[in-house]
């Protein structure tokens, strides 16, 4: 599901506009990665969890010379699935 098709799906499901629908989705990311950029957590019980992590620098290769060289380390995006959304995935 691509952004455009979110948004139409949000917008059947509410029995809102396609524009509010967008206003909306553009809304959680933007709080969504300015809370990230803060170094902050945002939980949502069930579903997940987006948070910040490390990753320490480390060494590397060029796949085509096979050259080590160092890959800074890094402030990356996670998320990690809640207990209902694994469920939700296992269910047949």
């Amino acid at each position: 599901m691509n952004r455009k098709q979110l948004i139409s799906a949000l917008a059947d499901k509410t029995g809102s506009t396609k524009a509010d629908a967008d206003r909306s989705v553009l809304a959680m990311i933007e709080i969504i990665s300015g809370t990230l950029e803060k170094g902050g957590k945002i939980n949502l019980n069930g579903f997940g969890i987006f948070e910040v992590r490390e990753r320490a620098e480390r060494t590397g290769r060029n796949p085509r010379t096979g050259q080590a060289l160092k890959i800074k380390a890094a402030r990356v995006p996670a998320f990690r699935a809640g207990a209902s959304l694994k469920a939700a995935m296992n269910v047949l």
